[in-house]
C-alpha cells in the first residue's frame, strides 16, 4: 500500500488544517495528563486522591455528553469546536498560573479540584461534537475510516512525544511549566480552526425537546445489536482495562523504583504501541474484518495486563505496555470507525455522544474504583482482577462475532454506508456486501 493511500485524508484541505493544529495541541494535552498524575501524587502521596482528580475531570460527561450529542446533530459543529478550544485555553492557563505561584498546596487543594471539574465540563461538550466533526472535514464517507485512523495516529503520536517531554520538563523545571506549555499549545489549533471553511445547511427546527432527542438516540442504539455491543465493549474496557493508566505513577515509583522519567518512559512505550495500531488502521481501506481484530486484541490486552501487574523489570514492563497500547488502540479506534460507518447520519452526534460517554463517563468511575480497591489490596492484585474481567468479556465477544458481523452488514446497506466496507469500484455480489 502507498503512503498516499495511508494518509489520503490529509489530501483534503480542511482536514489537513485541523490535523496540523490539533497535533500541536495534543502534545500539550499529553504533557498535562502525564504531569497531573505526577503532580497530584507528589503533592498528596495519596492513590485515592490520584483517582479522585481523574474522576472529577471526567464525571461531567455523564450529564452533559448526551445533550452535547444532540447539539452536534442540530447546530454548527465548527463554531462549537472553536468555543470549546477557547475555553480549554483559559482553563489550562489558569492552572499554570496557580501552580507556578504555589497557590495550590497540600492543605489547599480546592483550586485543583475546581480546575479538574472545569476541564471535565469542557471535554464533555467538546468530545462528541469533535467525533461528529470528522465527517464535516472530509465530506466523503469513503475517507472516514482513514480520517478516524489518522486522528488516532495524531492522538497517539502526541501520546508518544508528550510524556517524554513532560518527564524532562518536570525534572529540569517544574510542573507549572508543563501546564503553561499546554495552555500555549491551544493557540495553533485556534488559528487553524479559523482558517477552515465549512458550510452548514440550515436545519429545520423540529420543536422537540433536547431530552426527547437524547432518548430517541438511546433507543436507536439499544435496538441495534452492533451499536449496543460496541458501546458495551468500550464501557467494559474503559472501566476495567484503561483504569491501569491511573495506577501507572504508583507502578513507576513504588513497584519499579523509578521517578518521573520512568513514568514518562512507560507512557511513551504505550504510546508507541497505540501509534503502531493507529497506523495499521490507517493502512486499511475499509472496516471489513475489524470486528474480529477488535475482540482478539481485547483478549491479548487482558493477558498482558495480568503479566504487567507482577513485572518488576522496567524493560519487561515497557514491552508489555507496547502490546497493551497496541491492543487498546485497536479496541478504541475500531469501535469508533465501525460506529461511524454504520450509523444513520441523522443520529451521528447522539450515538457518538454515547461512544464518548462510554469512555469519558465510565473512566472516572474506573479511576475511582482502582484507587479505592488498590488502597485495600494493592495495585498488583487490583490490576489482575480488572484484567480478568476484560478477558472474560473478550471470550463472549469472540463467541458473538458471527452475529455481530451479519448485523453490521445489514446496517451498512440500510444506511447507504457501504463505501466504508467495500470501497467505491468494488463489485457488489447479488446486491449484498459479503
Amino acid at each position: 500500500m502507498s503512503l498516499k493511500s495511508m494518509f489520503k485524508a490529509l489530501t483534503i484541505r480542511n482536514y489537513r488544517l485541523f490535523f496540523i493544529g490539533q497535533g500541536v495541541s495534543l502534545i500539550g494535552t499529553w504533557i498535562q495528563r502525564t504531569t497531573m498524575g505526577w503532580y497530584v501524587y507528589r503533592l498528596t502521596n495519596s492513590v485515592f486522591l490520584l483517582g479522585l482528580v481523574s474522576f472529577l475531570s471526567m464525571i461531567p460527561s455523564v450529564v452533559l455528553s448526551p445533550f452535547a450529542g444532540d447539539l452536534a446533530d442540530r447546530a454548527n459543529r465548527h463554531k462549537i469546536i472553536i468555543g470549546t478550544q477557547i475555553a480549554a485555553y483559559l482553563q489550562a492557563s489558569a492552572l499554570a498560573v496557580m501552580v507556578l505561584t504555589d497557590y495550590i498546596t497540600p492543605d489547599f487543594l480546592l483550586p485543583l479540584i475546581i480546575i479538574s471539574l472545569l476541564q471535565g465540563i469542557i471535554e464533555a461538550i467538546d468530545a462528541p461534537v469533535r467525533q461528529a466533526y470528522v465527517i464535516d472535514l472530509v465530506g466523503d464517507k469513503s475517507y472516514l475510516p482513514n480520517a478516524i485512523a489518522m486522528n488516532s495516529a495524531m492522538f497517539n503520536g502526541a501520546r508518544l512525544i508528550g510524556p517524554s517531554i513532560a518527564g524532562l520538563m518536570i525534572a529540569f523545571f517544574n510542573e507549572g511549566f508543563c501546564f503553561a506549555f499546554n495552555g500555549l499549545s491551544y493557540l495553533p489549533v485556534l488559528v487553524m480552526l479559523f482558517m477552515i471553511k465549512l458550510h452548514y445547511p440550515k436545519k429545520e427546527l423540529t420543536g422537540r425537546s433536547a431530552l426527547r432527542n437524547v432518548i430517541e438516540g438511546w433507543s436507536y442504539a439499544y435496538q441495534s445489536f452492533p451499536i449496543r455491543y460496541l458501546i458495551s465493549n468500550i464501557m467494559i474496557f474503559t472501566f476495567f482495562g484503561m483504569s491501569y493508566a491511573t495506577l501507572l505513577p504508583v507502578f513507576a515509583r513504588d513497584v519499579l523504583k523509578g521517578d518521573s522519567k520512568t513514568l514518562g518512559l512507560l507512557m511513551s512505550t504505550a504510546g508507541i504501541g497505540a501509534l503502531s495500531g493507529a497506523l495499521y488502521l490507517a493502512s486499511r481501506q475499509s472496516i471489513k474484518g475489524l470486528g474480529q481484530k477488535m475482540t482478539s486484541a481485547g483478549a491479548v490486552v487482558s493477558i498482558c495486563l495480568i503479566i504487567f501487574a507482577f513485572s518488576t523489570q522496567l524493560y519487561m514492563s515497557m514491552a508489555l505496555l507496547l502490546m497493551i497500547g497496541l491492543g487498546m488502540m485497536l479496541q478504541m479506534a475500531s469501535t469508533n470507525t465501525i460506529i461511524q460507518g454504520i450509523v444513520a447520519d441523522k443520529m451521528r452526534g447522539r450515538i457518538l455522544a454515547l461512544y464518548t460517554m462510554a469512555y469519558m463517563s465510565i473512566a472516572p468511575f474506573g479511576s475511582l474504583m482502582v484507587g479505592s480497591v488498590s488502597s485495600k489490596i494493592g495495585v498488583k492484585y487490583t490490576l489482575v482482577v480488572t484484567a480478568s474481567v476484560c478477558f472474560l468479556w473478550s471470550i463472549y465477544g469472540l463467541k458473538s462475532l458471527k452475529a455481530f458481523v451479519s448485523r453490521v452488514q445489514r446496517m451498512l446497506v440500510l444506511n447507504k454506508n457501504t463505501d466504508v466496507y467495500r470501497p467505491a469500484g468494488s463489485i457488489p455480489v447479488m446486491g449484498r456486501i459479503k
